[in-house]
């Protein structure tokens, strides 16, 4: 059977509560080291992004229902998905046991759906294989597909999932919940069990063939691209498939921040650091930019070392960082992350236990 063009498909991302302000409640036990807690919105926001950014890398349609992070009431979000004529609609969630103020051995991934959807089968089965790509691309327990009757499920005019990937009062998948790896994984699986559900062909990001992009290109690869700047702090302007004036603007200001030449032409190099497919590629020192520099913040952090403001600059703060990290997993302690602190911190292992 041939595949369908995703073209045909307007593909909804929704992510579960706020972080400006807070929703009461949706958020971890106070973390050790860094003293704070995770708020639940944090990996939802990260993993429907991932999860977008994904489909329009396949050529889906997209509608980003909740784009702001304050919180938006259930109605809200129907009218919005209603409106648009959504085919689908994935909602991203972390779950949580108990009274929320302690830590406990409640773990895993659940998906749900809704009987009471007008397409309950079709939800069901969307469920089915989002839930199952999730559980192939991360290390979590499964704790299988529900039937669940909540607003966003039922009321939608559309097939509907919702995926609780994992819970905030379980220490060790709260500390997932800001770490970059996992909530790409996740959103990319999800569009994975998309793409298995309206039968369209799906490619790995690794196996990708992204073209080269300047003033005037459009197409699939040319949203894409608008959005991850976007989502990354570029203003592109409207997400529209069109490489004009915004855009070229967006990408030389991030060729700039990735120290590459500032043309405003998307080629290899500007790819290559756009996606950041293998950051331990390079080694990094106190004075090293970028987006590689990002994530290793972003690594440091999910482990729960405080590594400042993560905003690519490696300063005295991510070097007393990775310093403790090394000191703290038999490295010696440099400050300087080559291919043996990149291996360490890339093992899930390493990461700062329970107090």
């Amino acid at each position: 059977m041939p595949y369908n063009n995703p073209q045909n498909y307007l593909i909804a991302g929704n992510d579960e509560h706020g972080v400006n302000p807070p929703t009461a409640g949706k958020r971890t036990p106070i973390m050790p080291y860094i003293d704070r807690a995770i708020y639940e919105n944090e990996f939802n926001y990260s993993a429907k992004n991932a999860f977008l950014a994904d489909c329009l890398r396949i050529g889906f349609n997209v509608l980003d229902v909740k784009p702001n992070r304050q919180d938006l009431s259930v109605s809200e979000r129907v009218v919005r998905v209603n409106r648009a004529g959504a085919d689908a609609v994935v909602t991203f969630a972390y779950n949580a046991y108990g009274d929320g103020t302690t830590f406990n051995s409640a773990n895993g991934v659940e998906g749900y759906y809704s009987p009471l959807n007008p397409y309950p089968t079709q939800s069901r089965n969307l469920a089915d294989l989002v839930y199952s790509s999730i559980l192939l691309a991360v290390d979590l327990n499964g704790r299988g597909v529900k039937a669940l009757d909540v607003g966003m499920l039922s009321n939608v005019n559309c097939v509907a999932c919702l995926m609780e990937c994992g819970f905030m009062t379980n220490f060790r998948e709260a500390k997932l919940m800001l770490d970059p790896d996992f909530y790409n994984a996740v959103g990319r699986a999800a569009c994975r069990g998309v793409c298995q559900f309206f039968n369209v062909q799906y490619t790995n990001i690794e196996d990708e063939t992204f073209p080269t992009l300047r003033t005037g290109s459009t197409g699939r690869f040319v949203r894409y691209l608008q959005f991850v700047l976007k989502t990354n702090g570029y203003a592109v302007g409207n997400v529209d498939g069109v490489f004009g004036a915004n855009t070229r603007s967006a990408v030389q200001a991030f060729q700039q921040a990735n120290g590459l030449d500032a043309d405003g032409i998307v080629g290899r190099m500007t790819w290559y650091s756009l996606n950041n497919l293998t950051p331990q590629a390079r080694t990094l020192r106190k004075g090293s930019y970028g987006a590689e520099v990002e994530y290793l913040q972003r690594k440091l952090y999910s482990k729960l070392y405080n590594v400042g403001p993560i905003d690519g600059i490696f300063g005295s703060q991510t070097e007393q960082a990775v310093k403790e990290f090394q000191a703290e997993n038999g490295l010696i302690a440099d400050g300087i992350v080559g291919r043996d602190t990149w291996a360490a911190i890339l093992d899930d292992n390493n990461s700062r236990p329970q107090i």
